[in-house]
């Protein structure tokens, strides 16, 4: 009789362990499904930040004031794959270190290095075109210089 009791005991035991299981899972249950639905707010909540923040750098309206760019150059596809390898690279660091060298010891670039600078730049760089200035402009310098003559006399008197 002594097992009888010991088996019915074990099995109120097993129950008790068993429903404590079931809660504890449907509170784990309940949890992800809170946590999931913070998430989902949280994601609306960071689109709408994102969406405002959208809105407040939209330029389209001035596109219309401001005059027409030409299109940016378009890499070609050796410049856009253009990746040095270890080997070259410290190839081309051995050059240049060397060029940087000849520069340094240059008996022009020792006197005077930012002249013989300038005289490089200008040597290497295309030269830039200038445009042709309009009438109007011209007539508003006469204007303002005008206005600046007259300025001159009365501040002169002032300090005296």
């Amino acid at each position: 009789m002594g097992k009888t009791s010991i088996r019915s005991g074990l099995s109120k035991h097993a129950d008790r362990k068993f429903e404590k299981k079931l809660q504890f899972y449907a509170k784990v249950r309940d949890t992800l499904s809170t946590l999931s639905a913070t998430k989902a707010i949280n994601k609306k909540k960071k689109l709408r930040t994102r969406q405002k923040k959208l809105k407040a750098y939209d330029f389209t309206s001035l596109s219309e004031f401001l005059p027409e760019l030409k299109a940016p150059r378009q890499q070609t596809t050796e410049e856009a794959n253009f990746k040095l390898k270890p080997k070259s690279q410290g190839k081309l660091i051995e050059k240049e270190s060397r060029r940087l060298k000849m520069v340094l010891n240059h008996a022009a670039f020792q006197s005077d290095p930012l002249s013989t600078i300038h005289q490089h730049l200008q040597s290497t760089q295309p030269a830039v075109e200038e445009k042709p200035r309009n009438k109007s402009s011209k007539n508003a310098k006469k204007k303002k210089g005008k206005k600046k003559s007259e300025a001159t006399p009365i501040s002169e008197s002032m300090e005296m």
